[in-house]
């Protein structure tokens, strides 16, 4: 670790014990300085890193890592946008037990998303959740009842819907332009390579490898069940479909205002790899809705895919067909549309959260939205795992009392990390 002083902090207990009432908003004080944590200094860690410190008027105020040798690389990124250097942790329930701090943003794996958001929604922060916003089905709504009862912004890290484009392209289906859209379809071609096969090993120097299980189990340490690689195990990620798929998914949602599926089926399996990984390299997933069939479907070892595009959305109108693409949009076969891809909608769904923080207003992606683009997910994976063709119901979010699909809505938790009941 970074030869940085550290504060004394509060021992670790639950957070649930701390109230809202006793936390100011930060949407009552709105000209004050946001004070932010963040969870997790890789990938989408450092984007934040970055992105938020380059707000107005916003801090990091601590990092929250149990890797050591991730530190100094997010530390390099936060140095560009804020000379104060941010108080380092790796236990998340000390930082929530500060009175400071008015948000965290949560860029560690799948496994801890919704915890995190939890415990957060409790102390009284206001949370920007990673995509996919949870683990599993059931951590989903208890993100949403927390974020309710807590009345905090919970904001999810699908920024499409913060991209004008987009947003353009739903005014255009919503005016009737593509007519009745029966059928869209997202996909990724991700070129991924194989992880290969590694035998466990020691827990690396500078690990704090119970934290960064937390609620998933604490099975013996591999390589490829650590970074990135998380993904592709069942316990602690969501493979492709939670991976991406989310992203198109979401998208599909948003554009064509579908709510929740009646139906659902999924086919594939690990066709392409010989390696460790669990979740399936081929797979496709059909979502029915009262009127729309939404179909995902991911080949991670093919470099392209439909339209020559890695990743892509199709809108199968009756009055032509809408296209997104890494250009924008654009329609073929009906009316002459199109609109090119909004620059910088990552950081601009960032200022939409800090915005809504600050007013108290529904943020572009919240957490009801993000719960059910995500559960779209969970349920193609559910039935990819079962082999079964589900029946939903939207009211009980069950699956008609199918106890091998319904085992599947939620996890069993590690002691101490137990999700709370709201």
């Amino acid at each position: 670790m970074p030869a940085l002083s550290r504060r004394s902090f509060l021992a670790a207990g639950s957070v649930a014990a701390l109230t809202a009432a006793e936390y100011s908003r930060a949407a009552d004080k709105p000209n004050e300085r946001l004070r932010v944590a963040v969870m997790g200094g890789r990938i989408r860690g450092k984007f934040h890193l970055g992105a938020f410190s380059a707000q107005p008027n916003v801090e990091i105020t601590h990092l929250i890592e149990p890797d050591e040798s991730i530190i100094p690389p997010a530390l390099a990124v936060l140095a560009k946008k804020q000379k104060e250097v941010p108080l380092l942790e790796k236990d998340l329930r000390k930082v929530l037990a500060e009175k400071n701090v008015d948000a965290l943003v949560v860029a560690a794996p799948d496994h801890w998303h919704a915890l995190a958001t939890v415990w957060a929604c409790e102390a009284g922060k206001h949370v920007y959740v990673e995509k996919p916003v949870s683990h599993n089905l059931v951590e989903g709504r208890r993100m949403v009842q927390a974020a309710r009862k807590y009345n905090r912004v919970v904001q999810v890290g699908t920024q499409r819907r913060s991209a004008k484009h987009v947003q353009a392209a739903r005014d255009f289906i919503a005016a009737g332009k593509l007519g009745k859209v029966p059928f869209a379809r997202a996909w990724i071609a991700g070129n991924r390579p194989s992880i290969g096969k590694k035998p466990n090993a020691p827990v690396p120097k500078g690990v704090d490898y119970d934290l960064w299980c937390g609620p998933a189990s604490n099975a013996a340490f591999n390589p490829n069940r650590f970074h990135y690689n998380w993904h592709w195990f069942w316990d602690l990620g969501t493979g492709e479909i939670g991976n991406n798929g989310i992203h198109g998914l979401d998208l599909a949602r948003m554009v064509l205002n579908l709510d929740t599926p009646t139906r659902i089926s999924s086919a594939g399996g690990k066709y392409f790899y010989d390696d460790d990984q669990q979740t399936p390299d081929t797979q496709t997933a059909a979502f029915d809705f009262p009127n729309c069939t939404l179909v995902w479907e991911h080949r991670i070892w093919a470099k392209k895919d439909l339209e020559g595009e890695s990743f892509g959305i199709a809108l199968h109108g009756e009055k032509g067909m809408l296209i997104f693409d890494s250009q924008g949009w654009h329609v073929r076969d009906g009316i002459e549309a199109s609109e090119k891809a909004t620059p910088g909608m990552d950081t601009a769904h960032v200022q939409n959260f800090i915005e809504c923080v600050r007013s108290g207003g529904t943020p572009n992606a919240d957490v009801e939205q993000g719960h059910k683009s995500t559960m779209l997910c969970h349920l193609g994976n559910i039935a990819f795992r079962t082999s079964r063709t589900l029946q939903f119901d939207a009211k009980t979010e069950t699956l008609g009392g199918v106890k091998e699909a319904e085992a599947l809505l939620g996890r069993e938790y590690r002691k101490g990390f137990e999700l709370p009941k709201i």
